[in-house]
């Protein structure tokens, strides 16, 4: 006879043990399985960390990715950040973003060039400004070069040398936006017969650096001399001088005569955002804050500061002197065409200031002339101390207000 030993109880007490002590192990080796996992996980987590510190460190000391992350790069891909979210969104440049001052020469140009240095610093944009003087007639070579190296300077920018106009469109280049400073034809011409030969408040020598070849004759010409005898300094071409800087770079441009004349008119209407008269230099600072406010704003308040002024007197020629009635009056007739194109200029300045409704903040001449109506001889340099003039500069300025 078989017995059934399901229902004992010896048997009953004895399967649920087993079951137990099973349970029990297999717990326990999946404790200890979870258990060094996370001391796996963990130690692999900080061991990273610390890897990816230790390079990100390593990269700044030394200007480039350590190898490793170069071999992860290259193990997990060449996806960049660009594949992923697409181009950066591109700067927003002001506009105009090229502008070129292609400065005339003893028209204020070193004192905006000062303000221009201040104003680049303060507003962020680039300014060239090139050291070249005497070399305003380029060869076509010349000017592609030239054209090139401005068009590549990083927007916004401002390039500013003394150079007679460029044609940019020519070449197929894009145009640049032009701004420029004449004066009074005269009182240009005087102001550079002078400063060649004693410079400025800068320094008593620096003269003798510009003109090392200037003999003692010559440096000490009577003004009068040399108009009156038509030495070549005093006569034309030579006096044909602020004309070619807006007719630009043609050969015919440099001949006194009514086609340059026009020509330059014409570049003025169609490619200077504003040309201004020197006589009203705190009116065309305004107006260049208007026109161009993301390179002059604030320019006038700098203009006027102690700081600027301190830097700024050192701009004045020395030992200039008016010349003689007669030699003004010929002087006048061998500029006609300078005159011509200086009214033409200082029409458009005006009627640029009446559409714009700009209060003018600069002091009117102080004589008026029947046939010479604006030639302020006695207007200063911008920033230039109070001189002591010869005593026929009365003669020359009571014959100016005769009608």
């Amino acid at each position: 006879m078989m017995k059934n030993f399901s229902n004992s109880p010896l048997h009953n007490n004895q399967a649920p043990n087993h079951i137990r002590d099973w349970n029990n192990k297999k717990f326990g080796f999946l404790s200890a399985v979870l258990l060094r996992f996370s001391l796996r996980g963990y130690g692999f987590c900080m061991a990273s960390l610390f890897i990816f510190c230790f390079g990100s460190l390593f990269y700044q000391l030394n200007g480039g990715p350590p190898n490793i992350l170069l071999d992860i790069r290259q193990y997990l891909g060449e996806s960049t950040y660009l594949d992923d979210h697409g181009p950066p969104a591109p700067r927003v440049l002001p506009f105009p973003s090229q502008v070129v001052y292609n400065r005339v020469g003893k028209c204020g140009s070193r004192t905006v060039v000062i303000l221009l240095r201040l104003l680049a610093e303060r507003h962020q944009f680039n300014l060239v400004s090139s050291d070249i003087h005497n070399k305003t007639r380029l060869t076509k070579h010349e000017q592609v070069d030239l054209m090139r190296n401005i068009s590549n300077i990083p927007q916004p920018f401002l390039y500013t040398r003394h150079v007679h106009f460029l044609n940019f469109t020519r070449f197929r280049i894009e145009q640049p936006v032009y701004i420029n400073i004449i004066r009074d034809p005269i009182n240009r011409f005087l102001s550079n017969y002078f400063f060649r030969r004693f410079g400025d408040w800068r320094g008593e020598q620096n003269h003798l650096i510009r003109t090392p070849g200037m003999k003692g004759d010559e440096r000490y010409l009577d003004i009068n001399v040399c108009i009156l005898e038509n030495y070549p300094e005093c006569s034309n071409p030579r006096l044909f001088y602020i004309i070619p800087y807006f007719c630009g770079q043609h050969p015919q441009c440099r001949e006194p005569g009514q086609w340059a004349l026009e020509r330059a008119k014409q570049n003025v209407l169609e490619n200077f955002l504003i040309v201004g008269i020197l006589e009203e230099l705190e009116d065309v600072l305004l107006l260049l804050e208007r026109l161009l406010p993301h390179y002059f704003t604030d320019v006038l308040n700098i203009y006027k500061s102690p700081d600027y002024r301190k830097m700024g007197n050192m701009t004045g020629t020395v030992r200039k002197h008016t010349p003689t009635l007669e030699a003004l009056q010929v002087l006048y007739h061998r500029m006609r065409y300078e005159y011509d194109f200086y009214n033409f200029i200082r029409d458009q300045f005006h009627l640029m200031k009446k559409k714009i409704g700009l209060k003018s903040v600069s002091r009117p001449p102080s004589h008026q002339a029947s046939f010479l109506r604006d030639l302020s001889l006695r207007t200063p340099e911008p920033l230039d101390e109070d001189e002591e003039l010869e005593t026929d500069l009365e003669d020359a300025n009571s014959w100016l207000v005769q009608p």
